[in-house]
């Protein structure tokens, strides 16, 4: 049994490779082989978002705080609220992050499959995140 007691593991930075704005992550579990589950929490800025990308077993986000939006490849995006559920099933093509005027946090859990949880793929532009706030 590990117990990692609060503050004691440093918060992370999004890398500017596949976030964009100011984006936070915390561990919270990335347990080792057997098992493949990988959990931590996301906080984003207004206006920060991932970039495109798909989890291999998919991924379970959990809405902490804020709001935020979430988008599934070739339609609308959603917005999403403290206690909504979010799950994105293997290989779908998605982004989520803060709205342009709301901070949100998120837990996100994901499993990886032959050691990889995510692909990350393009940018979401501009322009798409502007429409996605409409």
């Amino acid at each position: 049994m590990d117990i990692f007691k609060a503050g004691s593991r440093p918060s992370g930075s999004g890398s500017a490779d596949y976030f964009t704005g100011d984006v936070t992550t915390d561990p919270i579990v990335s347990a080792a082989a057997p098992a493949r589950v990988a959990a931590l929490r996301v906080r984003f800025a207004p206006g920060a978002r991932t970039a495109w990308h798909t989890h291999p077993l998919g991924q379970t986000l959990y809405v902490v705080s804020g709001a935020g939006l979430v988008q599934k490849e070739g339609e609308a995006a959603v917005r999403i609220l403290p206690g909504d559920t979010v799950w994105i099933p293997p290989g779908e093509k998605h982004w989520h992050g803060a709205t342009a005027g709301n901070a949100m946090a998120h837990i996100a859990i994901h499993e990886a499959l032959d050691g990889s949880n995510v692909t990350w793929l393009e940018q979401v532009s501009d322009e798409d995140y502007a429409a996605a706030q409409e």
